[in-house]
């Protein structure tokens, strides 16, 4: 598996807001799967896929270090495809189809939260982790950015938004391989290897 980190957290870079909701009346909006793991039902994207609802389970369980705050999912286009084959060197042939999601992640634990040298650091960490993982036709790209939590009173802070991209011959091997990655990326996020140090 091939990740990489970056930081996106300049002036002009968007700011993950936890609570949001759609404008659209009845539109998507944040769902705290942390309070009621049964509200996965209210994540269209999740039922959609299962290995995301699984991922998502995983992710707001009681023992992980972190909790979801956005997500999606979706096949790749061209664009997307041609720039995942060239960073796995991969030929058209071998990889015709895409699949990939985003999860916004946010940090429990209040320090680790508020400290870019912290979050810094485990991304590190987790970019040396997953590149032991087999699985050499995915990518994973985590971005650091900015982030306003206001859920039992405003905190300024910094999440993770980590995209997955898997390649496959057809759509189906290109979601199968996304789902196993995903799968192998979740048990990272929450091993206690990261969390170390």
């Amino acid at each position: 598996m091939l990740a990489e980190w970056a930081v996106e957290c300049g002036a002009d870079d968007p700011v993950l807001v936890v609570p949001w909701s759609s404008d659209q009346p009845g539109g998507p909006r944040f769902v705290d799967l942390r309070v009621n793991p049964y509200d996965l039902d209210q994540i269209p994207e999740a039922e959609a896929h299962p290995p995301l609802l699984q991922a998502l389970r995983a992710l707001n369980a009681a023992r992980s270090p972190v909790f979801t705050a956005k997500c999606d999912a979706w096949p790749m286009d061209e664009d997307e495809l041609d720039a995942a084959r060239l960073n796995l060197g991969l030929s058209a042939a071998e990889s015709s189809h895409g699949f990939m999601s985003y999860i916004d992640l946010v940090w429990r634990e209040r320090t680790i939260f508020v400290s870019f040298h912290q979050q810094e650091q485990r991304l590190h960490r987790l970019v040396r982790l997953l590149d032991q993982v087999e699985h050499p036709a995915s990518v994973v790209e985590a971005i650091l950015r900015p982030a306003l939590v206001d859920l039992t009173g405003p905190q300024e802070g910094f999440a993770v938004s980590l995209y997955l991209k898997a390649l496959g011959t057809d759509s189906s091997e290109a979601c199968e391989q996304w789902g196993r990655a995903l799968e192998a990326v979740v048990t990272v996020l929450r091993s206690k290897e990261l969390s170390a140090g």
